[in-house]
């Protein structure tokens, strides 16, 4: 009778051992394959749920864009109705929306800023809507009493304006409330001078003054550019901000290029 041959104890363990291996390998791998099924499964379900957010945040931002396009449409007739019961053309409300992002360029300001400013500035004589038309459209200088009653379109376009949330019709409303406003302190409705008039309100106010003085209007002829260039150097400092003023002349063919572009027609 053969004796058994007695394997070594440490091949056995290490025999042993490559089983128990082999098995949770085996086992592991399986886990890895099922899990990368059930990743592929969700990757597909998580793009699809991705996809369809995206979709929806697309339809978001084009009905943003709609509602914003809306508003500077309504924005820009509303400043055109204004600016018609004084006898003005809807050329005058677009050049001085030009001339105001011109200058805000310019003089700094971002380019959201300049456009917002562009978008706001056809709204500065709103407040003229409740201005009677003896008044508004009087062919000639008006009395103290009846200057008055103009002044207070300024804070009557203010008050229809300021209620807003809306960043751009708060800009209408500081542009409507300060656009008369003068540098040294001499304007009006508040009498605020330098700094204190905000920004928008003291470019809007040159390039409104600016198409005014070039334009005829029921109570004056249009004047030569001459004469208002002489205007403006006099009123540097004075009326308007000295840097919007320089401004001007620095740049002056890109003004006159706009002034051009927007005739009104003859």
């Amino acid at each position: 009778m053969e004796h058994d041959v007695i394997k070594n104890p440490l091949i056995v363990e290490l025999e042993l051992l490559r089983a128990n291996f082999d098995k949770t390998t085996e086992k592991l791998i399986k886990d890895i394959q099922r899990h990368e099924k059930i990743m592929t499964k969700a990757d597909k379900r998580q793009k699809q749920e991705y996809d369809e957010l995206q979709r929806k945040f697309a339809e978001v931002e084009a009905l943003q864009k709609e509602i914003e396009e809306t508003q500077k449409e309504v924005i820009f007739t509303m400043g055109s109705i204004g600016e018609s019961r004084s006898k003005e053309t809807g050329n005058h409300v677009r050049r001085v929306a030009e001339y105001s992002k011109l200058i805000a360029l310019h003089y700094g300001l971002s380019e959201h800023d300049a456009e917002m400013l562009k978008q706001a500035s056809p709204m500065h004589d709103i407040g003229k809507v409740a201005i009677p038309d003896a008044i508004l459209n009087k062919p000639g200088k008006l009395t103290p009493e009846e200057f008055e009653i103009m002044k207070k379109h300024t804070e009557l376009g203010y008050d229809m304006l300021k209620h807003s949330h809306r960043p751009l019709l708060q800009t209408a409303a500081i542009v409507a409330h300060e656009h008369h406003e003068k540098f040294n302190g001499q304007g009006y409705p508040r009498g605020l001078k330098g700094a204190n008039i905000h920004i928008y309100s003291r470019i809007t106010a040159f390039a409104d003054v600016f198409d005014a003085l070039g334009n005829q209007r029921c109570y004056k002829p249009a004047w030569s550019d001459e004469e208002i260039f002489n205007f403006f150097h006099k009123e540097r400092g004075e009326h308007f901000d000295p840097k919007i003023v320089d401004i001007f002349f620095k740049h002056l063919s890109e003004f006159l290029h706009i002034r051009e572009t927007f005739k009104d027609p003859i």
